[in-house]
């Protein structure tokens, strides 16, 4: 069985990513609150794989993470 799923960029609205916003689903517009799948990319990309419970439809959105500098 194959499967098509459209790409979404991330736009984190606020600073801390604990209160990112989490995705609608753009074909029926009901909430998402986890993702079904995540993967890294490469050191600074994560993929999620979410898909809709309301209406199925799948998408996958890619998340950039900025690196932490520790100093001591």
């Amino acid at each position: 069985m194959s499967a098509v799923a459209e790409v979404m960029p991330t736009v984190a609205l606020r600073r801390d990513p604990r209160c990112s916003e989490l995705p609608t689903c753009p074909v029926c517009a009901d909430s998402m609150v986890a993702a079904e799948a995540s993967a890294y990319i490469s050191d600074h990309v994560i993929s999620y794989l979410w898909t809709c419970d309301n209406c199925g439809y799948g998408f996958v959105t890619k998340h950039a993470v900025k690196q932490r500098i520790v100093c001591n």
